[in-house]
């Protein structure tokens, strides 16, 4: 029992047959400790059980925690490679109690487990206790029946652990295995003690007391266990080995190295291999884990320990991408224990590729221009901080890999300087930045993007997450402080909450504190990549520097996700069955609903949208995992992905893909591809159901879809139901027969409306007797005129050309009434009398009678109208003195 698998599930086993519960692996991104950059220790994921903050349903458990060490406060990067010990991941083995047993169990367990279960010799491990603590002295005596001479006093804060100036801490014991006296060192606390030949292989921490201030210090009521055992260095004992990079799994990862580069691990290569290897694992981990390359916070250290590797790669003789081509040897090994990364091999792979080819353009240039600037230094020289920043600013070149590549050559780098040109550079900005219109509200945003570090998103892998309060904003200007009532905009510097982009809107929720509560309404993106909280402080006070949790609103947040994830299914329903003409030209994701406008020159038909909503529904259906990659965006777009309208895009890109295409020429590949920064489900069943209920114009050759999906689209159709159910009702037909009994009113209304239409008519033009004794005889002229209330406008030129019909010198004048008053007027004059009277000049007189203006036509036949159908007689008294005229 030697190998890496087998001693991590030995020592899970152990600890679950004595009665520990068995807590898989917390993300490499700490949710519950934002003063971390990433998860450093096995204790980080029990952190605020230990304080009390939060309880779990069992006492003790046990983990195989991933951890890295690359930035901040614990950062091993720039050894690792050339050490026997140093790496930036590192798995830590780990039991805990909190407030189940104590010492003398932890202490039983640890020795049971490292004598038994691995078999370590008894007289080659020895322990070293704080040294004011007796009782654990007396135990390693009692249960291992160690001499005294191998229980070793340390006085230092090395064996005294705490959490913190305040909070939970107790001493320490440590496990140190002897490797041999054919290595140089002595035991810890010996002068010889930094030498290697006794190697801590478990730490056992005893927290036993409160650290109340600084000369305080009280027993804590439950006092509790926290272990470390890093696994690389327990298997470096088992397997035999000195060195880590000797175990089993880094000799497979260097191994596939050395094949693909075809340089042995040997003299000045060793280095590169090791650092190749080490990279690999903490590259691919913190990408499974959402991590991604980018310039600030945790995505700088990830593509800094991703190019230190392709550095190492390219030192290595490689001139093309190799790194990502060790990934499936990586997966093979680790894969079962940490099934991420075989979820995210996909994604990491692609990451690992893009990378290192846009790294590559970056070194042949960055590595000419050093060459060239450091042409004249020698071993103890430092390079000139304006340099330096040339070569990061202009040409790409990170700090970090020109440190890196002078540092074989003994050259240093002035930092100072370095610093001094950032800072001038960022002055120039700000000089040359104005703000103008609503860019000058900006200001404020514009300011704390210089000074604040880019916030960091948590929320593609969690809704829930702590950090610090590194800003408040309030009536547009900085704040110390925010009291209840107060509206004011936190910036963090890591939150789950998404904020508003690419269509999708900002999420909501809850910040709190020990003292405050707050109401985030909404999240948006300003500046240099800040998340601003826009809230309402519900009660207590919230300050600068504070400690905060934030919670997303989990329901608000799942509608959103299965919003966005249809709009892509539809779009590409869309595509397929209207033509790749179509492309989206704007959308909205909002919890309760989504819409987006399209290209498309005509109204779609019912039948289309049915067959739409169809094809995003079999994809639902499908329950098919939703994946990201990241990559560059002329191959996302090359491998078919869909960039969105007005949609501002860097050179990488998330591209996300659902579903199996089941027809035409796309069946058996990806269904939808997109290149999208969204939040989205996990897998397309979580959307439920879509329903399309909209579809209109909103400019020339743009239509709009608006959709309903999950509760929402139920919701819908529960609602249409029960009016179908209420119609069927009211008609006395069953649900099935409604089109059929509304088809038949229809007919029957139309049948009445003409007979309707046929009856006033005739009363019109007298009960259809059309006789003379109509007409009213002014000299010459016969003047038919009328009001004719309940006609409709339209009928009126007809009822005027009857009425003058075969009749000489007649002048026809029917003025309409609606029931809104409007009085609609015509008037006809037979051809005879047009040489004398024109019907334009008639019905305009008529029309100013009723309060209208104008009126046209031609002189036998003309039309006008007027607001006020009160004066109808009075209009045709109007026409009647005009022909009197």
């Amino acid at each position: 029992m030697s190998g890496v698998n087998e001693i991590r599930s030995t020592f899970l086993d152990f600890f679950k047959k004595n009665g520990h519960e068995v807590v898989a692996s917390s993300p490499l991104v700490p949710h519950n400790d934002p003063t971390l950059m990433f998860t450093n220790a096995g204790m980080v994921p029990f952190k605020n059980v230990f304080t009390g903050l939060e309880t779990r349903p069992y006492s003790r458990a046990t983990t195989a925690q991933k951890c890295v060490r690359a930035g901040g406060k614990h950062n091993d990067l720039d050894n690792v490679g050339y050490t026997a010990r140093h790496h930036t991941f590192f798995e830590m083995m780990g039991n805990f109690s909190f407030g189940d047993y104590f010492k003398e169990e932890a202490i039983t367990h640890a020795w049971n487990l490292i004598t038994k279960e691995f078999g370590l010799p008894k007289d080659r491990l020895l322990t070293t206790v704080y040294h004011e603590d007796d009782e654990a002295f007396e135990l390693w005596k009692k249960i291992a029946g160690l001499p005294e001479d191998r229980i070793i006093r340390i006085k230092t804060s090395d064996n005294f652990w705490s959490m913190g100036d305040t909070g939970p801490c107790g001493p320490c014991s440590e496990i140190f295995f002897d490797h041999g006296d054919h290595i140089w060192g002595g035991p810890p606390g010996s002068p010889e003690e930094d030498g290697d030949r006794f190697i801590e292989i478990w730490n056992l921490v005893f927290m036993q007391y409160e650290q109340i201030s600084a000369d305080r210090r009280e027993n804590l009521p439950r006092p509790s266990i926290d272990t470390g055992m890093g696994l690389e260095r327990v298997a470096a004992v088992l397997q035999g080995k000195h060195d880590n990079y000797d175990i089993d799994l880094f000799r497979r990862l260097i191994d596939a190295s050395v094949e693909l580069t075809g340089v042995k691990a040997e003299g000045d290569q060793r280095a590169s291999h090791r650092v190749i290897a080490d990279h690999l694992r903490s590259s691919a981990f913190l990408i499974a884990d959402g991590v991604l390359p980018s310039n600030e916070g945790r995505g700088y250290v990830l593509r800094r320990i991703m190019r230190r590797a392709m550095r190492h790669a390219e030192l290595l003789g490689a001139r093309e991408p190799v790194i990502y081509k060790l990934l499936p040897v990586l997966v093979s090994e680790m894969g079962r224990a940490y099934p991420e990364l075989q979820r995210a091999e996909a994604l990491i792979s692609e990451t690992l590729k893009l990378e290192e080819s846009r790294f590559r353009k970056t070194l042949d240039r960055g590595l000419s221009l050093l060459d060239e600037a450091s042409r004249d230094l020698s071993k103890g020289d430092s390079l000139d901080g304006e340099t330096a920043f040339k070569l990061y600013d202009t040409y790409g070149f990170p700090l970090d890999l020109t440190q890196d590549a002078l540092r074989t050559r003994g050259i240093h780098v002035d930092i100072g300087g370095f610093q001094d040109a950032m800072q001038r550079q960022r002055a120039e900005a700000r000089a040359h930045w104005a703000g103008s219109g609503d860019k000058a509200t900006e200001t404020i945003w514009f300011e704390l993007g210089e000074k604040l570090e880019a916030t960091e998103f948590l929320g593609y892998e969690t809704e829930k997450a702590e950090g610090v309060a590194l800003a408040l904003v309030k009536d547009g200007g900085s704040v110390d402080t925010a009291v209840t009532g107060d509206e004011v905009a936190v910036i963090v510097n890591q939150t789950p909450f998404y904020g508003e982009s690419g269509g999708q809107m900002g999420d909501t929720g809850t910040i709190t504190t020990d003292t405050a509560t707050l109401r985030v309404t909404d999240t948006q993106k300003k500046g240099r990549g800040l998340f601003v909280h826009h809230a309402v402080v519900e009660k207590g006070e919230i300050a600068v520097g504070t400690a905060v949790t934030l919670e997303v609103d989990h329901a608000r947040r799942s509608r959103l996700r299965a919003n966005h994830s249809a709009t892509h299914l539809i779009h590409e329903a869309l595509r397929e069955i209207l033509g790749t003409h179509v492309a989206q030209k704007g959308s909205l994701v909002a919890p309760e609903r989504l819409r987006f406008d399209v290209s498309h020159p005509k109204p779609m038909t019912a039948e289309e949208l049915n067959v739409v909503e169809d094809m995003a529904n079999e994809i639902v259906l499908q329950n098919a995992p939703v994946s990201t990659r990241l990559m560059s965006v002329d191959d996302a777009i090359a491998e078919g992905a869909m960039a969105l309208f007005g949609e501002k895009y860097g050179d990488e890109v998330r591209v996300v893909s659902m579903g199996k295409a089941t027809h035409g020429d796309k069946a058996g590949k990806t269904y939808s591809l997109e290149l999208c920064g969204g939040t989205h489900v996990r897998a397309t069943g979580e959307i439920g159901l879509i329903r399309i209920v909209g579809e209109s114009a909103v400019g020339a050759g743009v239509r709009r879809i608006e959709a309903l999906t999950g509760i929402d689209a139920r919701h819908y159709l529960t609602e249409q139901d029960e009016k179908m159910k209420a119609l069927a009702a009211a008609l006395k037909v069953q649900p099935d027969e409604v089109a059929g009994r509304v088809a038949a009113l229809t007919d029957e209304r139309r049948k009445l409306e003409r007979e309707l239409a046929d009856a006033r008519k005739k009363l019109a033009l007298g009960g259809g007797t059309g006789t003379s004794e109509e007409a009213e005889k002014i000299g010459d002229v016969s003047l038919v005129a009328k009001v004719l209330p309940g006609v409709a406008a339209k009928e009126l030129k007809g009822l005027a050309d009857s009425a003058k019909k075969d009749k000489p010198a007649t002048v026809v004048a029917f003025i309409s009434v609606a029931e809104d008053n409007k009085a609609s007027v015509v008037v006809s004059v037979t051809n005879d009398l047009t040489d004398r009277f024109s019907a334009v000049d008639l019905v305009r007189i008529a029309a100013a009678a009723v309060g209208g203006k104008g009126g046209g036509g031609r002189p036998d036949m003309a039309q006008a109208g007027g607001p006020d159908g009160l004066q109808a007689e009075a209009a045709i008294t109007a026409i009647r003195q005009a022909l009197q005229a």
